[in-house]
């Protein structure tokens, strides 16, 4: 077995850390493995993490119940791999990156359950195709 060096740093950001970059936080973990590392935060967190988010992530088979809504500020001082914004507009910050990707992705908090379960699925799509792509590129 050969070694793939450390892991990609990919960090998820949001407006209140509460939804969309805990979802890409939660699959970029189950998809990523030991090869991928996985942060998220928010430009204003609201402190805890959505209850529809853990609950509809469950279905999927991935625990969000330990992930904490935090803001920049609590983030370690690196140059991520890649940095993605979620629809913070000009909220969204500039952090040290190799690459930036934006995901204009909706709040899917006012959503009714098929709405919200529809941006999931999304998210699960794009952080797939990422993951993907960051691990092939480092080859």
């Amino acid at each position: 077995m050969t070694s793939v060096g450390p892991a990609l740093q990919f960090l998820f950001v949001c407006v209140e850390n509460s939804c969309r970059s805990q979802i890409a936080e939660g699959f970029a973990r189950a998809m990523g493995g030991a090869r991928v590392s996985a942060s998220s935060a928010g430009s204003r967190p609201s402190g805890r993490v959505d209850a529809r988010a853990i609950e509809f992530m469950l279905e999927k088979g991935i625990d969000l119940r330990r992930q904490v809504s935090k803001g920049l500020d609590d983030l370690p001082s690196v140059t991520w791999d890649y940095v993605v914004t979620m629809g913070c507009g000009d909220a969204c910050p500039f952090l040290p990156t190799r690459n930036r990707v934006d995901w204009d992705l909706p709040d899917p908090k006012p959503m009714d359950d098929a709405g919200f379960r529809a941006v999931r699925d999304r998210i699960e799509g794009l952080v797939g195709e990422l993951v993907e792509r960051a691990i092939a590129d480092r080859r």
